[in-house]
C-alpha cells in the first residue's frame, strides 16, 4: 500500500509540474494557444489548467499526509536511541577478497556515563 501510494504521488507530483509550466505565465511561459472560443481557447485552457492544478495540489497534499500517516503507523517508535555508542560496530578479521585476515580494528573507547556524546576529538 505504501509503495502504490508513494508512486502514486509520484505521478500526481509529475502532472502538477506539467500542468503548471503549460500555464500562460505574465511573460508568456509555456502556455498553450487556440482558438479564442471553447474548451482549447485561451480562457477555456486558462480555467481548465487552474482549475486542475489546484485539485492536483490538493491531492498531492492528501497523499503526503497519508504516507505520513502511514510511515508513523508502521514504523518501530517503541524505542529512541538517544546514544553514539560506537563500541558496537562490527569488526572485520578478514579481508573480504579472499587475502591473509587482517588484524581486529581498535574499538573505540566507551564514553563516560555522564557525558552523552562521548569522546568527539577522535
Amino acid at each position: 500500500m505504501f509503495l502504490f501510494l508513494t508512486v502514486l504521488q509520484a505521478i500526481v507530483g509529475a502532472a502538477l509540474v506539467g500542468v503548471i509550466l503549460m500555464q500562460r505565465s505574465e511573460g508568456g511561459g509555456l502556455g498553450i494557444g487556440g482558438s479564442p472560443s471553447g474548451m482549447l481557447g485561451a480562457r477555456g485552457a486558462a480555467d481548465f489548467l487552474t482549475r486542475s492544478t489546484k485539485w492536483l495540489a490538493v491531492l498531492f497534499v492528501v497523499l503526503s499526509i497519508l504516507l505520513a500517516a502511514i510511515a508513523v503507523e508502521t514504523g518501530d517508535t517503541t524505542s529512541i536511541e538517544s546514544t553514539l555508542d560506537r563500541s558496537t560496530l562490527p569488526v572485520q578479521t578478514a579481508d573480504p577478497l579472499g587475502g591473509p585476515a587482517a588484524a581486529p580494528a581498535e574499538t573505540a573507547p566507551t564514553p563516560a556515563d555522564d557525558d552523552p556524546l562521548g569522546d568527539v576529538t577522535n
